[in-house]
């Protein structure tokens, strides 16, 4: 058996040896992190503390194997993430989301006013330990390690700095999380919210949005607009709606065109904006009751996936459903939310087409647009590579900053985040497709974390017991802990008192704020409400971004 305690001994750097290594710290890690504590996990973030237990009892990776370990995770999870609020990041800045941005953009700004504070004030703690101190404070993993490659820009030998802020992250996590939740609980008392109400009140605002596809049923009985054909329908009623089906007098289904004439007596099928449909029936007719499947005729409705690449980025209206097909578009599905079919709508591979038409029709369009779940199920290898060549260029561009004497670069996280939003927004306009699985984007992202995770643990666990377990790792916990609630509770007043935002919205504001899924997590268990969900995600890709940014700034200022 001695091959095997050589293999598994304190000390070892052969190949093997570093990757039964890496193998176990992430196995464990991620078994730990499944483990709740009043309805809390820490996630995968315990592979990093795994990884200091075993550094520190003297498991060691060759310097060049973990330095690279280490980046090309944060590569991958840096991409990933891109990739994943790309879409979201500039339509967070419209429908009410520019004011929960900005009280999240004021948490990053008091965080940082709150480290610069504690840096002159305190004076014994460097700006490197701060920075890791805060990353952790705000549960923040990727703005470490921008920050970790700040430090190698100004010196590529300063790897002690770079263990330095990985042990004032790993300090201050853990209360970072608990902090994030007592101050949604704080606010909560502070306010006196009943989750109830709060929760009530979302659901009646919700209940009728404004904007969401509603499918209708109404009888023409306005004779001024009988013989009147679809274009003109449009133009006298004014706004984006949609008429799939007809039935006539006669009781035939059709699928009307735009010179399909109305006649009073008409059934149409309408897809229109909610908020719109009191409108359509006052100048139309009432809405009646009609179940359309069992109508005669065979006009039916079905979705097709959009999975060939050459569709990518392509208006509806290029599709020519009407003259090529004799179909009607209604809706557009795109990662579960239903968008209404406007001709100026812009394809993107992986969203669900409804179309209203016969049968043969339905099939012709479906093989021309692909309609392969098989395809959707394929990584598009192509371009997440293109996009880490282009954001490792990016990354590496210089950006001379006035007061600083480095120029300063966005580095192996920034270029990758900054290319990754891009190429998943605007990707079609380079015939890029930018669509992957749920479960391949989360595995990637999963893959990368826990790369980086366990060769930072690995890295800084020799010192680090003798570092944190004492006056000055203690000290580092109290300014975490600091940073965390302050900016938080000061936010928190005053979304609740001055803006009256509602609680559910206030928690998830909270989580995305300090990009932290454990606090999303509770707030979505104890409201059972996706209502701190759709906060989360409107404030994440903004917030995720502008961290990466300060954590770097911060250390170029001071380095």
């Amino acid at each position: 058996m001695d091959w095997l305690l050589s293999l598994l001994s304190p000390g070892n750097v052969s190949l093997a040896s570093t990757l039964a290594l890496y193998a176990f710290v992430i196995a464990f890690g991620v078994f730990l992190g499944k483990m709740k504590i009043g309805g809390v996990s820490l996630g995968v973030t315990f592979v990093l503390f795994v990884g200091l237990l075993l550094g520190h009892f003297g498991y060691i990776v060759n310097g060049d194997i973990l330095h690279f370990v280490r980046e090309f995770g944060l590569i991958l999870f840096i991409f990933s993430i891109g990739l994943q609020v790309g879409p979201g990041f500039f339509t967070s800045f419209k429908k009410g989301g520019v004011r929960l941005n900005m009280l999240a953009s004021l948490v990053i700004l008091l965080n940082v006013a709150i480290v610069l504070a504690i840096y002159f004030i305190d004076g014994k703690t460097s700006m490197i330990q701060l920075v890791g101190v805060m990353s952790g404070a705000v549960t923040n993993t990727p703005g470490l390690g921008a920050a970790q490659q700040a430090i190698l820009q100004v010196n590529p030998d300063a790897y002690n700095l770079s263990e330095q802020m990985a042990m004032g992250y790993a300090a201050a996590y853990p209360l970072g999380v608990i902090g994030i939740i007592m101050s949604m609980l704080i606010i909560k008392v502070l306010f006196r919210v009943d989750t109830g109400n709060e929760i009530k009140a979302i659901e009646d605002a919700t209940t009728d949005n404004a904007h969401k596809p509603a499918i209708i049923t109404v009888k023409l009985t306005n004779e001024r607009i009988d013989g009147k054909n679809l274009v003109e329908l449009h133009q006298i009623v004014a706004g984006d709606f949609i008429v799939s089906r007809l039935k006539n007098q006669y009781g035939e289904v059709v699928i009307p065109t735009s010179q399909t004439e109305l006649h009073t007596g008409d059934l149409l099928l309408m897809v229109v904006e909610s908020c719109d449909i009191q409108r359509y029936t006052a100048i139309l007719g009432p809405e009646v009751d009609i179940n359309w499947e069992e109508s005669s005729g065979p006009v039916v409705s079905r979705r097709i996936f959009i999975t060939r690449s050459e569709y990518n980025g392509v208006p509806l209206s290029k599709l020519h459903l009407h003259a090529g097909y004799r179909l009607n578009p209604t809706r557009v599905n795109r990662a579960g939310v239903d968008i209404l079919a406007a001709p100026s709508l812009r394809l993107q591979v992986g969203d669900r087409l409804t179309v209203v038409g016969h049968e043969s029709d339905i099939s012709r369009l479906a093989s021309k647009l692909g309609n392969s779940m098989k395809r959707l199920n394929e990584p598009n290898m192509i371009t997440i590579f293109v996009g880490i060549l282009l954001g490792i260029i990016v990354g590496s561009i210089p950006i001379a900053f006035p007061g600083v004497s480095v120029p300063m670069k966005l580095g192996l996280a920034g270029g990758p985040l900054v290319v990754a939003i891009l190429i998943s927004r605007f990707g079609y306009k380079m015939k890029l497709v930018t669509y992957t699985s749920s479960s391949a984007s989360l595995l990637m992202r999963e893959i990368g974390i826990c790369l980086f995770l366990a060769s930072v643990g690995i890295a800084s666990g020799a010192g680090f017991a003798e570092t944190v377990f004492n006056a000055t790792g203690m000290k580092w916990v109290l300014w975490g802990f600091i940073i965390t609630v302050v900016p938080l509770l000061i936010v928190g007043c005053i979304a609740r008192g001055v803006y009256k935002i509602n609680m559910l919205s206030i928690m998830g504001l909270f989580g995305g704020g300090m990009t932290d899924p454990p606090a999303l997590a509770y707030a979505n268990n104890s409201t059972g409400s996706d209502a701190p969900a759709i906060a989360y995600s409107t404030v994440y890709p903004l917030t995720m971004f502008l961290r990466v940014v300060a954590a770097q700034l911060l250390v170029l200022f001071f380095l």
